[in-house]
């Protein structure tokens, strides 16, 4: 299923935060408003953080009704007890 199916009814923009399993094993944590683009991106090699470390595979994602609260997690997820996540 597309994550644009999973939000539908729920408004027109929407952000998530995502966590995409390196080349290297290593887990890199992002937000964005527009999922398939910017995975799309990761993959291409557009991102410099993750360029050299593909192939890049999308392991999870969730979403949030405002950029705030997709912020915010992504930062739980990268800093103290969300990096148990």
């Amino acid at each position: 299923m597309q994550p644009e199916a999973l939000c539908e009814g729920l408004g027109t923009f929407m952000y998530y935060v995502y966590l995409l399993k390196l080349g290297n094993n290593s887990t890199y944590t992002g937000s964005t408003s527009d999922l398939r683009k910017r995975v799309i991106k990761h993959s291409k090699g557009g991102v410099l953080a993750t360029k050299g470390y593909r192939p890049v595979k999308l392991i999870f994602y969730c979403v949030f009704p405002t950029k705030k609260q997709a912020i915010n997690f992504e930062l739980y997820l990268k800093n103290g007890p969300g990096q148990a996540f």
